[in-house]
């Protein structure tokens, strides 16, 4: 694909350590970053983790089952695990996978965070 997410690690948003922005491409390449991020997030035990995908254009395999990891290591201390804010690329690429039907998903940050 073309330009990938940056190299540096995702941070979680400013103020709310529950909200983990991703940007760009998620590939083969960038998910060791993410799933990087997604565990330092996971290791604080937040009661709810969102994690805004309103900046990812592209999301590959490795970028999926980073998700699918974390999804189940939050869940798996009762936690709840959430997506946002899925660009319609990105939603066709959840809906093909039938993933749109194990993941919590909704339409942005705040709504998710409302739930």
């Amino acid at each position: 694909m073309g330009k990938n997410a940056s190299p540096t690690a995702p941070t979680p948003r400013r103020g709310r350590s529950d909200v983990l922005p991703l940007k760009g491409e998620i590939d083969l390449h960038v998910s060791p970053s993410v799933t990087a991020s997604l565990n330092a997030t996971i290791e604080k035990k937040p009661r709810r983790l969102v994690v805004d995908l309103s900046g990812v254009t592209y999301i590959d395999s490795a970028g999926l089952a980073a998700l699918i990891e974390a999804m189940q290591k939050v869940e798996g201390y009762g936690g709840k695990f959430r997506l946002a804010g899925l660009q319609e690329t990105v939603r066709s690429i959840f809906e093909i996978s039938r993933l749109d039907q194990v993941f919590q998903i909704f339409p942005d940050v705040d709504a998710a965070l409302r739930n």
